[in-house]
């Protein structure tokens, strides 16, 4: 809360990430940090459909209005705070897509990976306020965000791998279907 200028604390955070190959088999990810624990059962990934191949920003769109609509129209648990991987483009993003569904109070911080990718190095870039922040390498806040950063990281990767298996499973099987006629 303190490093990241937050008015309150921040008990539950949601964390989105997309995976895709050269835009093929887009996945959303969303993982739940709440209770001081990760929450495996709440998390959730998206098939990114109907985005041109390679749109991160749409695709980012996509995956918050679709978790947001669905926990606005059934009164699920609203996170206090949004992290997004990425930079001020994804985390702008993320800010209008709070905003269309009237989610105007959450706050939405981008990790945007530093120079030479190297981790302790991550910019935080606070939605709302303008400014980015660099936290020391050795601080525990953004220890927790790094941890939840990679796991919404890993979740997006394991479920990209898996569309992206399936439609080559599903692709050799047509031809084979097809060359056998």
């Amino acid at each position: 809360r303190e490093a990241l200028g937050l008015a309150e604390s921040a008990q539950r955070i949601e964390c989105f990430d997309i995976s895709h190959t050269m835009g093929e088999a887009a996945v959303g990810s969303c993982v739940v940090y709440d209770r001081h624990a990760m929450q495996k059962a709440e998390y959730r990934r998206f098939n990114i459909r109907d985005v041109t191949p390679g749109d991160d920003y749409a695709a980012m769109r996509q995956a918050l209005a679709r978790r947001y609509q669905r926990v606005t129209a059934e009164a699920g648990k609203v996170p206090d705070l949004v992290l997004v991987d990425g930079g001020r483009g994804q985390a702008g993003v993320a800010r209008t897509a709070l905003a269309e569904l009237g989610m105007n109070d959450v706050s939405v911080v981008g990790v945007a990976k530093g120079p030479e990718r190297r981790p302790g190095l991550e910019e935080l870039v606070i939605e709302g306020e303008g400014i980015a922040v660099r936290l020391p390498p050795t601080h525990p806040g953004l220890h927790l965000i790094q941890q939840i950063r990679d796991e919404a990281h890993r979740f997006a990767i394991v479920g990209h791998r898996a569309r992206r298996a399936k439609a080559r499973t599903t692709n050799c099987a047509s031809a084979r279907s097809s060359s056998a006629v």
